[in-house]
């Protein structure tokens, strides 16, 4: 996966590989703090269309030229409502990335048959560097709190990890049902 011939990104996390197929095929993935875009490069890949969301869109400009590519510039953390207000997506994916106050619009966002697949740090990750500031890092369950009772949790991690780097992370992956359950 590039987006130039002079810089390679990383591959995507592996928890969003590993539940990448709850997302309905050909649905449309939100890919929130997009950064240089590897989660919806993957997911455009696996032939979803992709909306991608930063405050910095310059590190995703090269897919600018995609029709199934939607770019939207806003930072998230300056006060403005959310930028994608009554929109659904089949898939919304945060990596690396906490704002509390939009917690809600995220799992808002998940459409009916839809996944939210969330992996960011958490409290315990200051002890190997950054992030460290507690703004940035998630509390014991708190994903699990931000998404019930609206989505059904399928998977969920509290962990502490050594590979790719020691890190305290926290993970979930929760769906939007369709019906009863």
């Amino acid at each position: 996966m590039t987006i130039d011939a002079d810089r390679t990104l990383p591959p995507p996390s592996a928890w969003v590989v590993r539940h990448g197929g709850m997302i309905p095929p050909g649905g449309t993935v939100l890919d929130v703090a997009c950064g240089a875009g590897r989660h919806g490069r993957f997911f455009r890949d696996l032939g979803h269309p992709v909306v991608m969301l930063d405050r910095d869109i310059s590190r995703v400009a090269d897919m600018a030229s995609d029709d199934a590519v939607e770019i939207v510039a806003q930072d998230l953390e300056d006060g403005r409502p959310w930028p994608l207000a009554g929109r659904l997506f089949a898939g919304v994916v945060v990596v690396n990335y906490l704002h509390r106050p939009i917690l809600p619009a995220l799992v808002a966002s998940v459409a009916p048959g839809g996944a939210l697949i969330y992996d960011t740090f958490a409290v315990g990750n200051e002890a190997y560097g950054s992030p460290s500031n507690p703004d940035f890092l998630l509390h014991r369950e708190e994903l699990l709190i931000a998404v019930r009772p609206e989505l059904v949790v399928m998977a969920f991690e509290d962990v502490e990890e050594t590979e790719p780097r020691p890190a305290v992370r926290q993970r979930v992956l929760a769906v939007r049902t369709t019906g009863g359950y």
